[in-house]
Formats: structure tokens, sequence, C-alpha cells
């Protein structure tokens, strides 16, 4: 995995770094320079070329400067526009700001149509405005120079990340850099591995500055393929059924009997060996006739059509199985949210909870710290809401603390769904997953999910690791459905992608 910093993990690196003998002043020589080879390679060489590099006051903008040096002695007619004094840059940035003197870099006063004029002539032009600690919204000169750098022809290379974008939740509130690449210092950054800050990044670069490796480390980091194929179950020669993994799937009503459908076939098809459907009595003839390969259990019922009561086999089906997922499709009804309650405190099989299975402890999140098992929660943003008593654009304002927050508050595994879906343990561990996308935006997607995330629980991983493969090879599922299907791509196709996404990933 690759770590993803925060701000002040950023800043910690930087000191600490120091601390072991590496001056600022190297640092940002060295960063710099790896800005100024790919804004190089960006401009189509050196001869000949244009580069424009807008700066700011601070650190950022001191990688800006030393960036020009560099291309101004490679060759490339370069050009400065400071958006403050540069009297009032502090060392490192002012010592390379006075070093532009010995160079014929050309340093020019910020207009809009001054900046205007030398980014239409330009090359490339090198966002160094703000860096990672940036937050808000861009005001005055910042906004200005911000919306001439889009608003030009010429391709963007921003410096850590692009200028605009909170580094920390990723949240762009006003005018933001669109950069074609982003060249990040050492380590990715929360700004750019996070939506929406991530579509502004373009193609990220991450270049090596110095950074002690050891130090590189963080509570948040990004899921890599050899990550997911490191942690596979893969099934023994002699295996048997009951040894593949045992998943007893609980949901379904009189008018939604897909979703239970969909999470029993694709535990199937991310290797459970046995899969029992548990739902009411009243639809078992038409599930039934959807999964083949299942065995089933119909359950007492509402006059509504709903979950009532376990009945008396639901336990000794429990006890012989290897993980549960329940709540698909079982609607909110109060009886039924009562059940659904009682069980999960009392459950001692590990378990996924999703959609209903979550709304029956709408505000009462904590009440899940007191069950008796393993627990992987996976709401989307509404749900998450719902289960937090947190209004839902608090939980996307930012994603990571939200989604840690509940892991700690419910001692459970939190999947939060999206883009990008993010997994927390109880411990404030978060992995970011880079697969996925809008295609999943589709009904019954979730429960291809949740599926995938018991079967893979049930086959022996943690339940934080089966949450992690599950997103990443859900995601890839999507993807591949997507490719022959497009926005019209459905849960069910995801599912049909699932079996075979999963054995690329092994076999990586």
């Amino acid at each position: 995995m690759r770590a993803v910093l925060t701000p002040a993990e950023a800043v910690a690196l930087d000191t600490e770094t120091q601390a072991r003998g590496v001056s600022a002043d190297t640092l940002m020589e060295r960063a710099g320079l790896e800005l100024a080879r790919v804004a190089a390679t960006v401009a189509g060489g050196r001869y000949g070329k244009r580069a424009v590099v807008v700066c700011g006051t601070g650190n950022n903008g001191g990688d800006g400067l030393v960036a020009a040096r560099h291309l101004d002695r490679w060759g490339i007619r370069t050009t400065v526009v400071p958006l403050g004094p540069v009297g009032s840059m502090r060392d490192p940035a002012a010592a390379n700001a006075s070093r532009l003197a010995e160079t014929s870099v050309r340093v020019r006063d910020l207009s809009e149509a001054g900046l205007a004029r030398e980014l239409a002539r330009a090359d490339v032009a090198v966002d160094a405005i703000f860096g990672t600690g940036f937050r808000g919204r861009p005001e005055g000169n910042f906004e200005l120079a911000i919306r001439a750098l889009n608003a030009a022809g010429a391709p963007i290379v921003a410096a850590d990340i692009p200028s605009g974008v909170n580094g920390e939740t990723a949240l762009v509130e006003g005018e933001a850099v669109s950069a074609d690449v982003t060249v990040t210092f050492g380590a990715l950054k929360a700004g750019i591995v996070l939506l929406p800050g991530a579509e502004r990044a373009g193609v990220i670069e991450i270049a090596d500055i110095g950074f002690p490796e050891e130090l590189v480390t963080s509570d948040l980091w990004l899921v890599e393929p050899d990550d997911v194929a490191a942690v596979l179950p893969r099934r023994e020669l002699d295996t048997h059924k009951r040894a593949s993994g045992v998943v007893v799937v609980i949901g379904g009503s009189r008018l939604m009997t897909g979703a239970v459908c969909l999470a029993a076939q694709a535990a199937y098809r991310a290797g459970a060996g046995l899969v029992t459907i548990a739902v009411p009595e009243g639809i078992l003839p038409v599930v039934q006739s959807v999964v083949r390969e299942a065995t089933f259990l119909g359950l007492p019922e509402t006059d509504e059509g709903t979950v009532a009561d376990g009945g008396d086999r639901l336990a000794e089906l429990i006890s012989a199985a290897d993980a549960v997922a329940l709540g698909p499709g079982m609607t909110t009804d109060k009886r039924t949210a009562d059940w659904i309650r009682t069980f999960v405190l009392e459950c001692l099989t590990p378990m996924v909870l999703d959609a209903d299975g979550l709304n029956a402890f709408s505000g009462r999140a904590a009440d899940l710290a007191d069950r008796h098992a393993e627990l992987v929660l996976t709401p989307h943003a509404g749900e998450f809401a719902r289960l937090s008593g947190m209004d839902a654009a608090d939980v996307d304002a930012d994603r990571v603390s939200s989604v840690r927050t509940l892991a700690a508050e419910t001692n459970a595994t939190v999947l939060l769904k999206g883009s990008r879906t993010l997994v927390a343990s109880p411990e404030g561990r978060v992995t970011v997953n880079p697969t996925g996308g809008p295609f999943l935006a589709t009904a019954g997607s979730g429960d291809v999910l949740t599926g995938t995330i018991a079967a893979l629980r049930a086959r022996g991983l943690a339940s934080a690791d089966a949450a992690m493969v599950g997103a990443y090879v859900h995601g890839l599922a999507g993807a591949r459905a997507a490719q022959d299907t497009g926005e019209g791509t459905t849960a069910g196709d995801v599912l049909e992608h699932l079996a075979a996404v999963i054995d690329e990933v092994r076999f990586t």
C-alpha cells in the first residue's frame, strides 16, 4: 500500500527529515528540480519552449522558483509571476527568489491581461501557488491567477497539489487548478487521492526528494493490486464446500426479492462453497427460482411480507456458518427492525450489515459496540448519516474523519461507499479503494458488494481485509461491465464479471 499523507503528516515528515540532517533548502532544491524535469517533459522538450511559473509566497512558491531556475538553465524561456511581494517570502523560498537574479528568468508583476498574454505563449505552466495546507476559497489575486491558468491552453503541472484543493479533505470550495500532471513530493497526499481533488490532479507523479522511507507513514493508505493479491484466499486441492466458506444471507421482503438474490449469487461468485438464503416464507418460491445453487430457509413474516423473527431453525444455521450477510431488501418495518437489532447484538457469527440492516440502527450506532461478533458495516452516505446521526453534507465534507469516527464508536469495520470507497478499522486505519466509478451507481450494486465481502470473510479473511478486497474487486468488476454496457450497467452485469476479475487479480 502507499501511504497517503495529511497536511500535518507532510509537515511532520519535513521536520523529522530535517532533524536527520537534510536541510529545508536541500529539500526545496530537489523538489524544484523534479518539478522542472516534469514540466520540461510536458512542454515537449527544451529548445524554443516557453514556461510560465505562477508562484505563491510560501514553500510551494519556493519550489516553483527553483523549477524556474532549472528550466532557464536548460534553455527554456521562463517567466515567473509572483502573487505577492517577493520580499515577504521566508527562507528557503526567499533565498531562491534572490538566486533568480543570476539567471535570465523574467519576473513579471501580476495583471490579468499580462498573465493571460504570458500563458497564451507558453508551452507549459507551473502551478506553485498553494501547498497542501490550503483550505477554503481562493480570493483576490489567487483566484484571478487560478482562473487564468485554467483558461489558458497550456498544459499545467502542479507542485504537490493543485492550488485551491483542500489538502486534508480534497474539497474544492471555489476556484481550483485543473492540472494535467501533479508532481507530489515524497508521498501521496490526501487532497489528490480523495475526490473531488483527485479529479483536478491529472496524472500523479511521486517524486523522491530524499525523505527516509521509514518516516513516510500514515493511518491513511491507498490500496494497490499487490495488496489484494497477497490476501486473496485460495482453495486447497482437497477442499470441500464447507471448508470453502459457508454464508447465510438474510433479507428480502414481499416487494423486494432481488436484493437478497444478488447478495447470495455474489457470495458464490466470490468463492463461498455453500450459501443459505433466509427470507420471508411468502417469497421463498421466487428466490428459489433465481438462485438454484443455494439452500433455503423460510422465515416467519409480518402482514406486510417482511421478516417477523428468525424462527427456531435460523439459530442452528447461523451456528454452522462462517459469515452472515444481513439487510438487503428487508424494509424499515418496525417489527422487522426490532428483530434485526436483537439478532445483530446476539449473533455469535461474523456479519456484514447493509441496507435495512443498517437502517434498523438509525441514530443507535453506539448500540452496535455491544454485539458479540465481528461486524462489517457497508453504508452509503445516506445510510451513514442516518446511522451516525450526522448530516449527509457533513459526512461528505470529511469522509476520512467521519468513517474513522464511526468505526471507533461501533468497534466495527466500516466501509463507506462512494467515489472513493473508504474502509476504516476500529483502530483508526483507513484504506482508500482506487477502483469503481459512476457505473456502480445502480440499484443492487451494493447488494453484490455485501455478498462479496461476506464470502471473503467466510473464507478466512480478517474483516478489514475482506472489506478492502471486496471493494477492490467489486470496483474492477463494475469497470469491466461498463466496458460493454456503459451507463446502462446493472448490478447483474457487475455480478457476471466478478469471478473472472478475482482470478485476474489473484494471478497478477
